[in-house]
């Protein structure tokens, strides 16, 4: 893993953006009796693919334009109290040369009502799907469809600001990272006892065994380069994602840089949909994708 470091990061369009980063480097066999279990699973996997097609041709047409600068991925399901602020944030503090790319996970809390009633251009794009399945393949959706130099994600709820999102890409966008990631521990923004302290622990395992010296593994805010994204082999469906996309990262030794992000938790009344089986299922993702 290639090991960098950059200072005063510019930011864009923000007086709030920081210059903190942070450098980073890194140091089967299907039995006969599991045959069922890998035909549900390729059939699940094409049942998917067929799912996203039906979302990709009910959606409005896609006017093509010249590359955009970055594309932010906008997964969301039932987020109806938190999304138009995100939306609304958005617009203000991203570049012109952005798209926005919304995936409507099959909510159900009147968010695809609201989303409808929105106008849509060639840099506001949403897409509905007509099942639930999960953030990561929403996350894989986006990306498919996006157009900028670099892909960056933001969650739909208000835990991360989408100013902060602007510091993530800045290094991706001025060619320094290949990938960045916003970390809530560079700067002690996630003083949750028992949050933080699983984050910790997942990020040092992942750590581990890809090589890298993360300090936020599992953050919503990462920024990629739009190829190395686009052209990257994404399977998981949830919260895996993260591990998921991490390992990969490490196996294609891509640069990557941390930079600090806040971070205001919200409680699972609020709507935070992580559980905890989301962190058993990331060390089972850890251990399957620890070759890339």
């Amino acid at each position: 893993m290639s090991v960098s470091a950059i200072t005063d990061s510019p930011s864009i369009g923000d007086p709030t953006v920081g210059s903190s980063t942070h450098a980073l480097a890194n140091g089967g066999t299907t039995l006969p009796e599991k045959q069922t279990d890998s035909n549900h699973d390729h059939l699940l996997e094409q049942i998917e693919q067929t799912m996203d097609l039906i979302a990709e041709a009910t959606s409005p047409a896609r006017v093509e334009e010249a590359v955009v600068d970055i594309s932010v991925i906008v997964p969301v399901f039932n987020e109806r109290q938190t999304l138009p602020n995100i939306i609304e944030r958005l617009h203000q503090v991203m570049p012109v040369s952005t798209e926005i790319i919304v995936i409507d996970d099959a909510s159900y809390d009147g968010t695809t009502q609201w989303l409808e009633d929105q106008s849509q251009t060639d840099k506001f794009r949403v897409i509905h799907r007509r099942a639930n399945h999960g953030k990561g393949s929403a996350v894989r959706l986006g990306i498919r469809h996006s157009r900028g130099r670099v892909v960056a994600i933001q969650d739909a709820d208000l835990e991360y600001d989408p100013a902060d999102l602007l510091r993530v890409i800045w290094p991706v966008l001025d060619g320094n990272a290949e990938a960045a990631y916003g970390s809530r521990y560079l700067d002690g923004q996630d003083r949750s006892i028992l949050g933080s302290a699983v984050n910790r622990t997942l990020t040092a395992l992942s750590n581990r065994i890809t090589g890298l010296r993360l300090t936020d593994m599992e953050t919503c805010h990462k920024a990629f380069e739009g190829d190395l994204i686009r052209g990257m082999d994404l399977r998981e469906p949830r919260f895996g994602f993260e591990p998921e996309v991490t390992s990969k990262l490490a196996a294609s030794d891509a640069m990557i840089l941390e930079v600090p992000t806040r971070y205001e938790r919200r409680s699972y009344a609020e709507g935070k949909k992580i559980q905890w089986r989301d962190g058993i299922e990331a060390l089972a993702c850890m251990w399957r994708y620890r070759n890339g």
